[in-house]
């Protein structure tokens, strides 16, 4: 298996309701099949998925499908930047888990949980700089440059 992730499905209660609120966090909608509402991002996609359907696909009970240890990450390009996304997360009907807040190791974090409660981190890495389109890599771009952590 090659190292990567094309394709991130979120099980959602409400695929109307989901689709809804990541379009309110200024996400553009890729054309969809129908039931599914896809969201193409840098490299990969992200699907919203009727919950039952995907449990069915799966062969698993709804119930058994539960909600896992997990986040999606979005890193962002200045410290700032990371309460700007998280106020409109929380305008578009998320719940802030924990508000940003400078963390131990030097960069700026916050956690909202979208309507169907998938948990997201914003972050500022001062250590791992953005692509000049976005892209991240653990260890940064090279080409990057440093960016100075920026009041927020």
């Amino acid at each position: 298996m090659e190292q990567r992730i094309s394709l991130v499905t979120l099980a959602v209660t409400d695929i109307d309701r989901a689709a809804a609120f990541y379009e309110a966090l200024g996400w553009t909608r890729a054309d969809s099949a129908q039931g599914i509402r896809v969201f193409d991002l840098l490299g990969q996609s992200l699907a919203l998925y009727p919950r039952a359907d995907l449990a069915r696909d799966m062969g698993l009970a709804e119930t058994d499908l539960g909600t896992g240890g997990m986040t999606l990450a979005c890193n962002t390009r200045t410290r700032a930047e990371v309460a700007a996304v998280m106020r409109r997360a929380e305008a578009a009907g998320a719940r802030i888990l924990r508000p940003a807040h400078d963390v131990f190791w030097g960069g700026h974090i916050g956690y909202f949980a979208d309507p169907d409660g998938h948990v997201w981190e914003v972050a500022f890495n001062p250590f791992s700089p953005l692509a000049p389109d976005g892209a991240f890599r653990w260890a940064g771009y090279p080409d990057a440059g440093a960016q100075p952590p920026q009041s927020g």
